[in-house]
């Protein structure tokens, strides 16, 4: 399925402002926001963290998995989409990332 066909699947995160990605040293490496441009990230990552309990590897190829055509693109153009590459990067290098939810007020 098409990534946006994959997010109409996912859980809505109308509720969270953003998600705080969190390393094993408890440094907050990353923050995606639910603004226009990382909805579809946010949601993925939100979904991810619910099912596996944080970003690890397995849950980054299930990620890359609903990233669906947008995996590739991101493979031929590293920078173009950094939440793709993040997960290739946790895979890669056996990481994983906490999540923290921020809640929308």
């Amino acid at each position: 399925m098409a990534f946006a066909d994959n997010l109409k699947q996912l859980p809505k995160v109308s509720h969270l402002a953003a998600i705080n990605l969190i390393d094993a040293a408890d440094a907050v490496v990353g923050t995606i926001e639910n603004k226009p441009g990382q909805g579809g990230s946010l949601a993925v990552y939100n979904h991810l963290a619910q099912i596996h309990g944080a970003i690890s590897p397995e849950a980054a190829a299930k990620g890359l998995e609903l990233y669906a055509e947008h995996t590739e693109d991101a493979r031929q153009n590293p920078g173009k989409h950094p939440n793709i590459d993040r997960l290739i990067g946790l895979i890669e290098r056996a990481e994983t990332l906490r999540v923290k939810q921020v809640f929308a007020v």
